[in-house]
């Protein structure tokens, strides 16, 4: 018996409603019907991603996911520097200005929770 890959992404936050909002309104996501009622799923491709209240007995350190950074595709090319430009504007951290990479144009941001997202165009 194996596992065949990743299948669902879950970031735990502290704040459900705020970090929704975040993914929806900055990054343009859009929520999954149904779900569970301390998550937020999103109907991404190939793989789900959710925010979700923390399991019971986890405290978040200051900048959950240390280490980890998390990768998200936009629909066409340019979309990233346009993507950079707003939040950079709206006053999102951004944590590696746009560069050009084998993945496109991309650039780092850090969400509400200080989770870092990677923005790239296809």
């Amino acid at each position: 018996m194996s596992v065949t890959g990743i299948d669902f992404v879950a970031l735990q936050v502290r704040d459900l409603a705020r970090s929704a909002e975040f993914y929806e309104k900055r990054l343009g996501l859009k929520r999954a019907p149904g779900g569970p009622p301390n998550a937020v799923v999103f109907a991404t491709e190939p793989i789900a991603f959710a925010v979700r209240e923390p399991l019971p007995g986890v405290e978040l350190p200051e900048r959950p996911g240390t280490g980890v950074v998390l990768w998200l595709a936009t629909a066409a090319a340019g979309d990233a520097q346009r993507l950079h430009d707003d939040l950079k504007a709206d006053g999102v951290p951004i944590v590696a200005p746009p560069a050009d990479s084998p993945f496109g144009r991309t650039f780092s941001l850090a969400d509400p929770d200080g989770y870092v997202i990677t923005i790239h165009d296809r």
